[in-house]
């Protein structure tokens, strides 16, 4: 994407418009990129995590705002997705994540020398979701949802609880690409069960809000960010990890009595990308907002300041190894 594009995309738009146009822009021109490191030095690009997403463009946003000569291409891929096919494949510098980095990503992204350098940005709720109407239901057993959600598990509400409606469920969720669903796989599925498959599997968490929104029997799951802007056309469940049960917020993930769906969120950033002054520049405004109430204002939880500090202090050596 061109300067000119990205200063006609953001002429009179607000935050979450010009970074939805730049996703779009940089969906549309990410098939002709042939590397991090034949872009422009004052290109900044960008993807993966649908769950970061909201992070990551409101600090570019606030970003860009200072520094308007930097272009900042921003898409949501999922985390998987934005590992294999952009940011390990070296057509991205940034990674957003809602999961670590796996091994074998580890190992695609050495054979193209991108060298991932991991920084944590925020905490989120992984949020269960139904609709309003569902009066039956205001909190879920981790055993409640492994049934429900593992392959071969409930297929009706009544399966769950029989004084509960005898309606099949409608299930939306993570695609398999998505760093949520490894994440809620890991911590509700489990390593003896599978996710199932029948569901409504989606990259666009709007998609999963306008389905629970649409169907009294529906159900979903996402990063709490995207329940936080419709807190009243769905509702969340609270979750029993055994020690009763516990509302999605900011405040019981930074407390840790939200369990076992509290999760840290990352960036990933490839040194070599470090060699520009504009992503070296975004990356550490990116630190210090990621521990301010910026972060807040999305629904996540910020960095503390001792982890800001470490992040910072990592992102200084990565620079001063790449730029000697």
């Amino acid at each position: 994407m061109s300067r000119d594009t990205t200063a006609s995309l953001s002429a009179g738009l607000g935050r979450r418009d010009f970074l939805a146009a730049a996703s779009v822009a940089l969906s549309g021109g990410l098939a002709g990129c042939t590397g991090i490191f034949a872009s422009e030095g004052n290109q900044i690009n960008i993807a993966g995590s649908s769950t970061v997403f909201p992070v990551t463009e409101a600090i570019a946003s606030a970003f860009s705002e200072e520094n308007p000569t930097v272009n900042i291409a921003l898409s949501k891929t999922g985390t998987g997705g934005g590992f294999g096919n952009f940011f390990c494949a070296g057509r991205t510098d940034i990674n957003n994540a809602s999961r670590a980095i796996a091994d074998a990503e580890i190992e695609q992204c050495g054979n193209s020398d991108v060298t991932p350098l991991e920084l944590t940005v925020a905490t989120d709720a992984l949020t269960v979701v139904v609709n309003p109407n569902a009066d039956w239901v205001d909190c879920l057993t981790v055993e409640q949802l492994r049934e429900i959600w593992r392959a071969d598990g409930a297929q009706r509400w009544s399966d769950i609880d029989d004084e509960w409606p005898d309606e099949e469920f409608e299930l939306y969720g993570a695609a398999t690409t998505s760093g949520t669903f490894d994440y809620f796989n890991e911590a509700i599925i489990g390593e003896e069960e599978n996710h199932r498959s029948d569901y409504h599997a989606t990259e666009r968490d709007r998609t999963i809000v306008q389905g629970v929104q649409g169907s009294e029997f529906a159900m979903g799951y996402f990063g709490f960010s995207y329940y936080s802007e419709n807190p009243d056309s769905i509702k969340a469940v609270a979750i029993d990890d055994g020690d009763g049960c516990v509302e999605p917020s900011i405040e019981t993930a930074m407390s840790g009595e939200y369990t076992p769906l509290s999760r840290p969120l990352f960036i990933y950033v490839a040194k070599e990308s470090l060699t520009k002054p504009s992503v070296r520049n975004f990356v550490r405004f990116y630190m210090n907002r990621a521990a301010t109430d910026l972060v807040s204002e999305v629904g996540y939880v910020p960095t503390t300041e001792d982890q800001r500090d470490e992040n910072l202090k990592q992102l200084e050596t990565a620079i001063e190894e790449v730029t000697e």
